[in-house]
């Protein structure tokens, strides 16, 4: 059994914040908020932007005042996201979240900021996580050499976080995370990955960094809507020796039974939202079909092959205690089968709860955002327990 015994953390891309006051206002207001609703300690997982990151190195001294703002409300930090580099509240996110790419040197120096943040922040004792983009979004990135760029931006930041933990004595660890119609997308891409990422190491000493610095961020939600069988798929990932350093624990929408029902099918049309990107699959006689984004006439008017299909599956992050969204139904079954996976390894990745779509979440008598994330905490927090006392 090899559960996190850190405070469950949530990622705080659910909160609006651009500048160091912003973010310092959002552990005051909302993240000590969550914690109080949860009624146990919790961990900040803490989304910071590009724009703090340069804030933040322009004038160090604005690092003391989130130190002082967790250590006040008794907050800890472990886990940053870097995976949104620009404003992940604008009017219209989608595609762009994924840019800068991972052959964008732009793409290393900002998270290695984010890395020496957290080598600040970290508890004594306590190794750091990063979540990263899939290297790009398909769509944006063909080009040919992109991969081999992407392996060499990375191996040199593997090599600069191992200079953070010569100068600080901080574990800092990188976790790429799958994404559907990303260039690293399904389990077997991942694996294909890393086996190059691998080759191009050049010698015995940088590959131990790499392999140190470097892993995947596993989203269960990710992997449920590409309709993988998330329990083979982390075995495969231990079987490549391909560490997950971080676990995003995640659901997603998924509509049964498409061509009967039309109370399902009149609910998702509500889901398709202008700022998110919400790739969409189904599944039919074992084969696979997306789209790579929801809309209201695809729903209502769907292609005769996915109007017949069994299942839809949609990348939403809904609340993770929830079974079913009235006539929708949700992937949380797949999130107790990867959690269940994830106990057996031989190291623990660290926890992360990760709904960042309170703000676009349609329907009415929707609850505070703090009280939908302390429900989710509590409800982790128990399939946790759970799985601790078998």
């Amino acid at each position: 059994m090899s559960i996190s015994t850190l405070p469950l953390s949530y990622c705080g891309n659910v909160h609006p914040a651009n500048t160091v006051p912003e973010l310092v206002q959002v552990l005051q207001s909302k993240t000590a908020l969550v914690q109080q609703k949860t009624g146990s300690k919790i961990a900040a997982g803490l989304w910071l932007p590009d724009a703090i990151t340069r804030e933040i190195e322009s004038k160090p001294q604005l690092l003391n005042e989130i130190q002082s703002t967790l250590l006040r409300h008794d907050l800890v930090c472990y886990t940053l996201n870097a995976f949104p580099f620009g404003n992940f509240h604008s009017e219209r996110v989608k595609e762009q979240v994924y840019l800068p790419d991972w052959t964008n040197p732009n793409r290393r120096d900002y998270t290695i900021r984010c890395a020496r943040i957290l080598a600040t922040l970290l508890p004594d004792g306590v190794e750091g996580s990063i979540s990263t983009v899939p290297l790009g979004f398909k769509e944006l990135s063909s080009r040919a050499g992109f991969l081999e760029q992407c392996c060499d931006q990375l191996i040199e930041t593997a090599r600069l976080l191992d200079e953070i933990h010569d100068n600080t004595g901080r574990i800092i660890r990188l976790a790429i995370e799958p994404e559907p119609l990303c260039v690293l997308e399904t389990t077997a891409e991942v694996v294909d990955f890393f086996a190059l990422l691998r080759e191009r190491v050049e010698s015995e000493s940088l590959a131990e960094i790499v392999e140190r610095h470097l892993g995947v961020c596993y989203d269960v939600c990710h992997q449920s809507v590409e309709f993988e069988d998330v329990a083979a798929s982390i075995r495969t990932l231990q079987e490549h020796d391909i560490r997950i350093n971080k676990v995003h624990i995640t659901c997603a929408i998924e509509l049964q039974n498409p061509a009967t029902n039309e109370a399902g099918r009149k609910f998702l049309a509500d889901f398709a939202e202008p700022r998110y990107l919400h790739q969409t699959f189904r599944t039919q006689s074992d084969n696979t079909e997306s789209i790579t984004d929801l809309t209201v006439d695809f729903v209502q008017n769907p292609p005769a092959e996915w109007l017949n299909a069994p299942c839809w599956r949609i990348h939403f992050h809904v609340p993770v205690h929830a079974e079913d969204l009235g006539p929708l139904h949700t992937t949380r079954p797949d999130l107790k089968l990867a959690l269940a996976e994830i106990a057996k390894l031989e190291y623990a990745p660290h926890l992360e709860v990760e709904t960042y779509t309170w703000s676009v979440m349609p329907g009415e008598n929707l609850p505070d955002p703090c009280e939908g994330l302390a429900r989710e905490m509590n409800a982790t927090q128990q399939l946790l327990a759970d799985l601790e006392s078998k």
